[in-house]
């Protein structure tokens, strides 16, 4: 059964915590390979983390985990075109 406080609250941790990932990252990688390498950690930690929501909110681990990770793969390509659309580079 879900017990959707504990997955809020797991949720907002996780939240910081996810935010706190991509930024190590680029503090050790090379210039040349940092977005790659961003995104790839992100989305890997996006499915880590979402999994362990849900596992602490006793809900699916692995459909969370797809469902985090397809969001944030989503919402990461979302940001990449307007970024392109307004000449910014990573």
């Amino acid at each position: 059964m879900a017990h959707p406080i504990q997955a809020a609250l797991v949720s907002a941790l996780t939240f910081a915590v996810g935010a706190v990932i991509p930024l190590l990252v680029a503090l050790i990688v090379p210039i040349g390979h940092l977005s790659l390498v961003v995104a790839g950690t992100t989305l890997i930690a996006l499915a880590a983390l979402g999994g362990l929501g849900a596992s602490v909110g006793g809900a699916g681990i692995l459909k969370a985990a797809a469902r985090v990770t397809f969001w944030g793969a989503l919402a990461m390509a979302a940001t990449a075109i307007v970024g392109m659309l307004f000449g910014v580079a990573a």
